[in-house]
């Protein structure tokens, strides 16, 4: 079974998601950005979310962390929570 561990960073606004992965392109440290920005409570940890399968996660979330380049910040990921930066730090297929 595939298996993934992701982080992510969770605001309210698709603006705000934009200019988070700008300062995260331009060199800030992700998890430095989820512990300061980051709306869900994963945010203290950097926004790690840990191991987790297939539809353990809501439907758009998923399908980009069982697809995505893996160490590549994807994103504004739009939810029924929000907005997300989401990057894939491993995944077994």
């Amino acid at each position: 079974m595939a298996r993934a561990n992701a982080r992510h960073i969770l605001v309210k606004t698709e603006e705000q998601c934009n200019n988070l992965k700008t300062e995260i392109e331009n060199g800030a440290e992700f998890d430095a950005i989820a512990q300061q920005h980051s709306l869900c409570p994963s945010g203290k940890q950097g926004g790690n979310l840990g191991e987790f399968g297939p539809g353990q996660m809501v439907k758009e979330f998923d399908t980009v962390v069982f697809s995505a380049p893996i160490g590549e910040v994807q994103g504004p990921v739009k939810t029924q929570f929000g907005y997300h930066l989401l990057e894939v730090t491993e995944r077994q297929d």
